[in-house]
């Protein structure tokens, strides 16, 4: 069953040009994971410092993949020095 998730970064003062270029570099080799439907990463035009990445996995079993993925654990390991809120929501697609 397919997974869609919302995950939000507000970006610390001053940080927004890091969390962009730690979140972009997610794009390209998250697409090319087995499982991944769709995956985006926005900022907000209103907000510079608020980033939304949208996640569409085909199963648990994709998601859990793609956290086991090198470029997954340099994200991980990277992103917390330059966010200053993250929070994750897990959508239902109606349609």
């Amino acid at each position: 069953m397919e997974q869609t998730k919302r995950v939000t970064f507000i970006a610390k003062e001053g940080c927004e040009d890091k969390m962009k270029e730690l979140l972009c570099a997610m794009v390209e080799p998250s697409k090319a994971e087995d499982g991944c439907v769709f995956y985006e990463i926005v900022q907000y035009k209103d907000n510079k410092r608020k980033f939304m990445a949208v996640e569409t996995w085909a199963s648990d079993e994709a998601i859990k993949g793609h956290q086991s993925t090198e470029h997954y654990a340099i994200y991980k390991s990277s992103f917390e020095p330059y966010c200053e809120k993250k929070y994750t929501d897990h959508l239902e697609v109606l349609s």
